[in-house]
């Protein structure tokens, strides 16, 4: 029996990828860094009967339509903004995606995040590196706590209530908003519903984790950063999109906002020249949120897991919703 033509659009570990071997034929492109080109992705789209794809390929309607053997699309993300669903759902594509195994490990990061940004970690480590420390005095490097503030999450998914659970531990105030209520996480956690507007004006953080939809896009824009406390940070640890990054800027270099975290961009990866590097109060991260080995061998794992799961006609275990 002919085994189901994958292509996987970077390469992953051969101890990964073996097993599944038995089940599909597979092909990969043969670069673990450089994504693969748009001409090449269209040609092995339309040769395959799955596809095994990052965040980094898009996967819209041109990729789609002229693909007429291919019947599932394994996005290796928890969000999946780059593929055309709609699309896909009316060609009966099935589109799949890895939630769970990656939600600690985002959460960690968030976290992290959020306290080298608020502890000018970063700064500090450059100081050294760069020479400087040459005495101590009582405000060198002074950051802000974080113990007894209030962060603010917009987006309270599964990343969003694990980063509400460390939160927690540090004796912060909760709030969140998000598209509907949660009371099993405001009953387990203490965190407390609040409109955008007014979760704005009260969080001394505010965290992005909301998924880039329509209704996401700039929601982080001029009035939302003017609405925020001049002593407040911003972390967006979901989708760059969801910030109007020229209004971010300015906010900072006005002084109308203390700083940022950012693991994401609305241009990935950014230059060098961006104008957010150039703020001492941004700390920037290359979109590591679920960048453990562990977490990325589970992803890799599920994407390949649905894709047997598919061709031998048994549930899926992770479609997108």
């Amino acid at each position: 029996m002919t085994k189901p033509k994958v292509f996987i659009t970077r390469r992953l570990p051969d101890e990964i990828v073996d097993p599944y071997k038995e089940h599909l034929d597979i092909h990969m492109w043969q670069s673990e860094e450089e994504p693969v080109g748009r001409q090449m992705l269209m040609e092995k789209a339309r040769s395959s009967h799955g596809l095994l794809t990052m965040l980094t390929e898009k996967i819209d309607e041109g990729i789609l339509r002229q693909a007429n053997d291919l019947s599932i699309v394994a996005n290796m993300a928890v969000g999946y903004d780059n593929v055309d669903v709609k699309t896909a759902e009316n060609l009966g594509i099935a589109i799949t995606h890895t939630p769970d195994v990656l939600t600690e490990t985002t959460a960690d990061l968030t976290f992290g995040l959020l306290m080298a940004t608020a502890r000018r970690m970063i700064e500090a480590s450059q100081y050294i590196k760069d020479n400087k420390w040459e005495h101590w005095s009582p405000l060198m490097l002074a950051g802000t706590d974080i113990h007894g503030k209030t962060i603010g999450i917009v987006g309270m998914g599964r990343i969003g209530e694990a980063v509400a659970k460390r939160a927690k531990g540090f004796g912060m105030n909760i709030l969140y908003y998000n598209r509907s209520r949660k009371p099993e996480a405001e009953e387990s956690i203490g965190a407390s519903y609040a409109d955008f507007e007014v979760l704005l004006e009260q969080a001394d953080y505010v965290v992005c984790l909301t998924p880039l939809t329509d209704q996401t896009k700039h929601m982080f824009n001029k009035d939302a950063f003017q609405k925020m406390k001049k002593e407040a940070f911003f972390i967006n640890a979901s989708r760059g999109a969801t910030v109007d990054e020229e209004a971010l800027y300015e906010a900072i270099v006005n002084k109308n906002i203390a700083g940022a975290g950012l693991d994401v961009f609305e241009q990935e990866p950014i230059s060098s020249q961006h104008p957010l590097l150039a703020c001492p109060e941004v700390v920037c991260l290359p979109h590591i949120g679920s960048a453990t080995k562990e977490t990325r061998y589970k992803m890799m794992q599920l994407s390949l897991e649905n894709l047997v799961n598919h061709f031998q006609g048994k549930p899926l275990l992770t479609p997108v919703p």
